[in-house]
């Protein structure tokens, strides 16, 4: 016996939004001459907000690989975005910091960040954010025991 919500296709219907998402502020991000992919931002991102973090929290809260993280992380330091120190007390970890380059980067990303964040949300309401981080929320939490 089928479900109703076998035939519900939510799966595409957020990875198809998020892939929308992507290529308008990659767009937007390549035309401003700002030289970062949408995942690098992501990071860059993550790291402004918390200076000093570690790679593995980094992976934590992106819900990126390990090993995944530190590609993206070498490609920031070679572009002199982001610079690792070695964590106090322990030489095999490393903090994560930007350099001023990385700073100006970001100044200048962020606002076409704003936009594309503005763009897509249109003329929503708070209401509709409420409610729609409250089915993102209870979707997430479906899996979260499962795992």
């Amino acid at each position: 016996m089928t479900h109703h919500s076998d035939q519900r296709a939510y799966f595409f219907k957020i990875d198809t939004t998020i892939k929308k998402i992507r290529n308008a502020l990659q767009k937007r991000l390549n035309e401003a001459g700002i030289d970062l992919t949408v995942d690098q931002w992501v990071l860059i991102d993550h790291i402004s907000r918390d200076e000093g973090t570690s790679q593995n929290s980094l992976a934590e809260v992106t819900y990126k690989d390990p090993p995944t993280v530190t590609r993206i992380v070498d490609l920031l330091e070679k572009k002199g975005l982001v610079e690792r120190r070695m964590a106090a007390g322990d030489r095999r970890k490393f903090n994560l910091f930007l350099t001023a380059k990385g700073e100006s980067t970001y100044t200048k990303a962020f606002p076409i960040v704003a936009e594309i964040r503005r763009i897509g949300w249109g003329d929503l309401s708070e209401a509709d954010y409420q409610q729609f981080v409250r089915l993102m929320d209870s979707i997430y939490n479906n899996f979260s025991d499962k795992e």
